[in-house]
């Protein structure tokens, strides 16, 4: 590493301190794989205030973002809770205004999609036929149908997306911010090109060498980074594929938590409120149950590839 190679590894809550301020627009994105988890959850024990949050399908981390009174805008498309019920904290909030009314922007995934690749090109707007035949222009001002100069129909167009700031989680990454990703990947690279800065949390901060090995898992590179943290488990109960599988029984446990707010509270108080870290959340989760879903096997520690792994 050079004298102009300079790290980007903080702990987490140095991470969301300095980019991450009330009134900000936050992504954080990764579809059903790789969310960031341990990123919102240190945004919630740090109280930020008055967040417009985005992300494709927003889920339990969304409904934990809105519980604990981070939000007052949701831009998003899809509301489920990991094909396990209801966000009832989101439907709460939207439906009877409790505690407090939340704004909510709704896109389909890939109006979603488009939006952060109009943000990342630095485009006006970004055109898509899919809203055809659909509700959702006369929901949302914001999906509008132009002419098209080339002489075809009219099309419809949706605003770019640009948040202050994009969060990611990864396997792993260098202490560069060079960071990778494999497995199901959904709009974590044009968010992050879209966003004003990207935090990166990862399994593992490895060598640079490891990374020079294997280029084609580099989704981001070193100069779209601004901070990485080394956060191991930081995607639960979400997955992180070579690492650990999603835990089901949580996204079941959650419905009748969502459904009570009090029980949401207490759940916050006693899983993030009460916690100074992610490695007192994994303690507190158990070596029994952490372990049963696949924790501490990842082929990704020595970065070996899959085919290495299995044939070593």
């Amino acid at each position: 590493m050079t004298a102009t190679q300079a790290t980007k590894v903080m702990d987490l809550s140095t991470a969301i301190a300095t980019h991450v301020e009330d009134g900000m627009t936050v992504a954080l994105e990764g579809f059903g794989h790789l969310i960031p988890f341990a990123a919102a959850h240190e945004i919630i024990r740090q109280g930020r205030r008055d967040l417009t949050v985005c992300r494709m399908t927003p889920d339990i981390m969304y409904d934990q973002l809105i519980g604990a009174g981070c939000v007052s805008k949701l831009v998003a498309s899809f509301f489920a809770s990991g094909s396990a019920g209801s966000l009832h904290e989101v439907r709460r909030r939207v439906e009877r205004a409790d505690p407090e009314p939340l704004e909510i922007e709704e896109y389909s995934h890939y109006g979603m999609l488009c939006r952060y690749e109009a943000g990342a090109a630095n485009l006006p707007f970004f055109p898509l036929r899919s809203y055809a035949g659909s509700d959702l222009p006369k929901l949302n001002p914001n999906i509008r149908k132009v002419e098209d100069p080339f002489g075809g129909p009219d099309i419809y167009v949706v605003p770019p997306l640009k948040p202050d700031v994009t969060i990611v989680h990864a396997q792993r990454a260098d202490r560069l911010g060079n960071v990778q990703m494999w497995g199901i990947t959904g709009a974590q690279q044009e968010a992050a090109y879209a966003g004003k800065r990207v935090i990166a949390t990862v399994e593992e901060i490895v060598d640079e060498h490891v990374v020079r090995s294997d280029p084609n898992r580099t989704l981001l590179p070193a100069h779209a980074v601004d901070a990485v943290v080394e956060v191991a488990g930081g995607a639960h109960p979400s997955y992180t594929h070579d690492h650990y599988v999603r835990d089901n029984d949580f996204y079941r446990e959650w419905e009748p938590i969502s459904k009570d707010r009090e029980a949401v509270l207490a759940w916050l108080d006693a899983w993030v409120h009460g916690l100074p870290d992610r490695a007192a959340y994994l303690a507190k989760l158990g070596h029994e149950r952490w372990s049963a879903l696949g924790a501490g096997t990842s082929t990704g520690a020595t970065g070996a590839t899959d085919l290495e792994a299995a044939t070593a």
